[in-house]
């Protein structure tokens, strides 16, 4: 496993060139999710993160705890290099479109518009319950939970980030592997959200072209993602989603 998450900057770089970050997540009922995934996003080397939002409530959230964050309203006035979408928000609906970016992190209810993102690489994050949903049981065991997320990354042709004890990530072309670096003090409320948050700003600032190097930037933010949860818990326990985002900080590099 790398230590190194983020990307070295340039010696020349700004906001716009280590990455755009769009995030559309949170609803009226889950508000704290795109204060949540918003986070995470801050803390993936990405420069420029606009939150796209016509609700008071969340807007107002993500305000209050990151001024630097850009709010919009329609989304035909956001262009990045990728979207994460879906925390929070039960209420997405189908026929979804958003501008063309090289990324897409689907979280939550929007995992099952895969096919209907505009985006030249997609990323599903579902946990045991939610790929059992999508219509893919998931066994306890290893080779089970590899099974279904080559099924599902196959059958959504998207990449796939199976969350659990030993998480899987899956490759549509058929590649596959695991990372059993997070524990159990990742089990509570709104740590998925974080998650997405930080791995949609990862692909926007390292960029990966390939199947191995989207892959392995999927691997990094799952790995610091779960260092940073162990971090966390060697410091107070039981964790929360915040002391997860106040651990990210310091195990980036």
């Amino acid at each position: 496993m790398s230590k190194v998450f983020l990307k070295e900057l340039a010696h020349d770089a700004h906001k716009y060139s280590h990455g755009t970050v769009g995030v559309i997540a949170g609803s009226r009922a889950y508000s704290g999710a795109a204060v949540l995934c918003v986070g995470g996003a801050r803390r993936g080397g990405s420069g420029y993160i606009t939150y796209l939002s016509q609700d008071r409530l969340p807007t107002l959230l993500v305000l209050s705890a990151y001024p630097d964050v850009v709010v919009r309203k329609k989304i035909s006035e956001v262009s990045v290099d990728a979207w994460i979408i879906g925390s929070g928000s039960p209420t997405l609906r189908r026929n979804f479109q958003i501008p063309l970016s090289r990324f897409a992190v689907l979280d939550a209810s929007a995992m099952t518009l895969s096919r209907e993102i505009n985006a030249e690489v997609v990323v599903i994050t579902p946990h045991h319950g939610e790929a059992v949903k999508l219509g893919f049981p998931v066994g306890a065991d290893r080779s089970s939970r590899i099974t279904a997320a080559l099924k599902m990354a196959k059958h959504f042709e998207a990449y796939v980030l199976l969350k659990g004890e030993e998480t899987v990530i899956a490759s549509p072309y058929g590649a596959h592997l695991t990372n059993a670096v997070g524990g159990s003090e990742l089990a509570t409320a709104g740590t998925g959200d974080v998650l997405a948050g930080l791995l949609g700003s990862l692909l926007a600032s390292w960029r990966p072209e390939t199947d191995s190097e989207i892959m392995g930037v999927i691997d990094k933010a799952v790995s610091m993602h779960a260092l940073a949860g162990k971090l966390a818990s060697s410091k107070i326990s039981p964790i929360t989603a915040t002391d997860l985002l106040k651990a990210l900080g310091k195990v980036g590099r």
